[in-house]
């Protein structure tokens, strides 16, 4: 079909198709001045009216005078096969062809099957041999066959072409809300922390504590800046296909929470996750990463734990905290956390609850094994 869309081939159609229907109109007033002298021009204006009228309906491509127009086409060719038979044919199957690419589905099968029984009752009446007859009706039929055939295959390449752009739309917001994810972990993770110890140092100056305190506090800032690139790295590792374990990424984890809060942070693995898919080992790492950025914001002293096991088709990471003071960044970021946590776990068919407990908070994210 790409074929019959590339401009020059539908302009030599149309060439064709004028060229024709001059050359019948041109051969029926031939014939009918033969027959009767100077009133056979007669049929000059008919033939003029049946080509101008199938142009105009090419030219409007769609529009719903389309159907007037064709069906003034069609009479004018009728109108020739009455005084000469044979010489509107060609109307005829142009009509067949064009009716259904410039009129709705129903007008077009009603001119068609208008034109085949027009046909038919016009050379009955003017006694065209019955082979002859039956032949150019079945060469309409066939032909008409074919126009609505390419009519549905138009359809379902408009369709094909749409669903493809829609799926290629959703495609790329997908991928935005992945990237806005990763961005969101990374730096939520790395940058709170920082944050922490530099309004550390900055109170322990102004209030003029020890000095040695301070540079501690930037010092540890510092690696948490270096921590955080190394995340980004990693984060661009795991984008081509290269990892670390994820029992190792776990562990850094926790050593990057006591390094940042001094508060203790237990890591508890039971099983084996090196099978699980990519993508269900990526929200485990992030859940965690999300859920000790969430209790240093929030439960600032707080002692935590991680445990990751493996159970009948599931795996479950759960990260808990036994509560503590809020930090002063606790009111910051715009509540995408959880979300972000949430929408990892649906996306490859898991779950997760957060909760308030009697002491603490609890997450816990169940990922399919």
């Amino acid at each position: 079909m790409a074929f019959f869309d590339r401009p020059y081939v539908r302009w030599a159609f149309v060439a064709l198709m004028v060229g024709l229907l001059i050359s019948s109109t041109v051969s029926a007033l031939v014939d009918a001045a033969t027959r009767w002298g100077w009133p056979g021009l007669a049929l000059l204006p008919v033939g003029v009216a049946a080509v101008g009228c199938l142009l105009g309906a090419l030219a409007l491509k769609g529009d719903g005078r389309n159907s007037v127009l064709l069906a003034v086409s069609l009479l004018g060719g009728l109108t020739l096969n009455v005084f000469v038979p044979f010489s509107g044919t060609g109307f005829l199957y142009a009509l067949t062809y064009v009716a259904p690419f410039r009129t709705g589905l129903w007008a077009s099968m009603a001119l068609t099957a208008s034109g085949v029984a027009g046909f038919v009752v016009v050379s009955s009446l003017t006694g065209v041999e019955e082979g002859a007859l039956w032949g150019v009706t079945a060469g309409l039929i066939y032909s008409a066959f074919l126009a609505f055939l390419f009519r549905r295959l138009a359809e379902v390449r408009r369709q094909s072409t749409e669903i493809a752009e829609v799926r290629a739309r959703e495609a790329v917001f997908a991928e935005r809300t992945r990237l806005a994810r990763e961005v969101h972990d990374i730096l939520a993770h790395s940058q709170s922390a920082q944050i922490v110890h530099l309004e550390g140092a900055r109170l322990l100056l102004e209030r003029g504590g020890d000095p040695a305190a301070a540079l501690d506090r930037v010092n540890r800032a510092v690696g948490l800046a270096r921590a955080g690139l190394e995340e980004t790295r990693r984060a661009l590792d795991t984008l081509r296909g290269e990892e670390l374990p994820l029992a190792e990424r776990l562990e850094r984890l926790a050593v990057e929470f006591r390094s940042a809060t001094g508060a203790p942070c237990a890591v508890s693995i039971a099983g084996d996750f090196d099978s699980l898919e990519a993508g269900a080992r990526l929200a485990l790492a992030r859940t965690a990463q999300e859920a000790l950025t969430n209790a240093r914001k929030h439960a600032r002293g707080a002692a935590v734990s991680v445990e990751l096991r493996r159970l009948e088709g599931w795996c479950e990471l759960e990260v808990r905290d036994t509560g503590g003071t809020p930090d002063r960044l606790a009111s910051s970021g715009g509540g995408y956390g959880l979300v972000g946590m949430r929408e990892r776990a649906e996306l490859i068919g898991g779950s997760l609850a957060a909760k308030a407990e009697a002491e603490g908070f609890s997450v816990l994210l169940r990922v399919p094994a």
